[in-house]
């Protein structure tokens, strides 16, 4: 069992069509008070944050999943610039305008808690995986028509791969399922391949 440190539904569907057995506990940690001009070391930082959050609650040894505290957090880069969600739809069309026939960088943080003990301090787990993303060439109607589906407002970025946001993505350069909110082969490489496809079955 993994316990994710997010909200993301997108997360929780990655790992639910993985196999990967998990809970989820919302981290409540204010993300407006995190600052750092680096994105790689903010989606770090939010990242780690989050699961801290959930692994500090945690008050007896039985309450601890047996595969560690997730969290995890994307923002993109585009000309130099770190977005994350937008705050409205007009900041949504902004965006596109720019982003369309573009490239972007989509960085997600991840941060696994493990259970102390007291013989060993185990460090979290750190990383961030970085996918190159090429957005399609889109007409100002068709920018407007993708945005008032109201899909970007809820998504990093602005857009769901997984979802209508997969019609405007002409091509990716990295990791898929990092792009929609975690990096599952990274995963794999945390967690005992063998132990996720037992306690998945």
């Amino acid at each position: 069992m993994l316990l994710l440190a997010s909200a993301s539904p997108a997360r929780r569907r990655l790992l639910e069509q993985a196999g990967v057995p998990h809970r989820v506990q919302v981290s409540g940690v204010d993300e407006e008070g995190i600052h750092e001009p680096d994105p790689l070391q903010l989606v770090q930082k939010l990242a780690f944050a989050k699961a801290q959050a959930v692994a500090g609650g945690l008050t007896s040894e039985a309450a601890w999943p047996p595969l560690g505290v997730l969290g995890c957090d994307s923002l993109l880069v585009v000309q130099q610039e770190v977005w994350s969600k937008p705050r409205d739809m007009a900041e949504a069309v902004a965006r596109w305008r720019r982003m369309a026939g573009g490239w972007g960088d989509l960085h997600t943080g991840h941060a696994l808690v493990q259970r102390p003990t007291p013989a060993v301090t185990t460090p979290p787990l750190l990383a961030v995986v970085t996918t190159r993303v090429h957005f399609a060439a889109l007409s100002a109607a068709a920018i407007e028509s993708y945005v008032a589906t109201g899909e970007p407002l809820a998504c990093a970025g602005g857009f769901a791969l997984e979802g209508r946001g997969g019609l405007v993505v002409e091509r990716l350069e990295g990791c898929y399922s990092n792009v929609i909110g975690l990096s599952l082969p990274l995963l794999r490489r945390w967690l005992d391949p063998g132990v996720l496809v037992q306690t998945g079955g």
